[in-house]
């Protein structure tokens, strides 16, 4: 096995993945294995492994062994968040840039959704927007279900990351004090806009249904400028 110079036990891991092509599922060499193959301490290399399990490159279960992960971006949720909550403004410019990525990334989307979306599909969403007074989760069903037919992995689990941060320091924010029925507009005027196969119009939907965030962190912003 190649390895670079100067590569820590943990990355000599992850080449040593890639080296031998091993698909997530895939059972890991063992504990002594690993220390044979890298020249490596058993302390070493039970901390890179764990340092792994963290970021989901490997999974270990419990009385089978070690195996390749997914490494799904979830992982990088308690990161992220810490980022926000640590930002400059008590974590407001923070939560603005991750809302502005958002809000990029969905309204490039959007307009690939037009044209391909079913009935069935629009039904559904119709039914998550008339649910959203009533229903947290909504909001969030209603964005993974806008892109689960677009075939890209990566973009379902960005919108997820995204999604988590905003949730774990949205108290950040005062709470939307009535702006509830704009806010199901907002998604009812995205499902029209779809239904009518108009994608400028489907991206100005986007545009406006983040409009209200921005606005509320805003106000979050002028409020702790005030008290300072």
């Amino acid at each position: 096995m190649a390895t670079r110079a100067g590569a820590t036990v943990q990355e000599r891991i992850v080449e040593l993945i890639h080296d031998r092509r091993l698909p997530p599922g895939a059972p890991m060499p063992t504990e002594p294995q690993l220390v044979d193959l890298l020249g490596a301490s058993r302390n070493s290399v039970r901390e890179a492994i764990r340092a792994l399990q963290a970021l989901g490159i490997v999974e270990i279960r419990h009385g089978y062994g070690t195996f390749v992960g997914r490494a799904s971006l979830a992982a990088l949720t308690p990161s992220l968040t810490f980022r926000v909550r640590t930002g400059p403004g008590g974590g407001l410019r923070a939560l603005h840039d991750l809302v502005e990525a958002r809000e990029l990334l969905e309204t490039g989307l959007i307009g690939e959704v037009v044209g391909t979306v079913s009935e069935a599909r629009l039904a559904a969403l119709e039914a998550l927007v008339t649910g959203m007074t009533h229903d947290a989760g909504a909001d969030r069903a209603f964005h993974a279900l806008l892109y689960e037919g677009c075939g890209n992995e990566l973009v379902l689990q960005l919108i997820a990351l995204f999604w988590d941060v905003y949730h774990e320091t949205g108290g950040l924010l005062a709470p939307p004090d009535g702006r509830a029925g704009p806010h199901g507009t907002g998604h009812r005027r995205i499902v029209d806009a779809l239904r009518a196969h108009d994608r400028d119009a489907a991206r100005e939907a986007m545009r406006l249904h983040f409009r209200d965030v921005k606005q509320r962190i805003a106000e979050a912003g002028a409020g702790v400028a005030a008290v300072a």
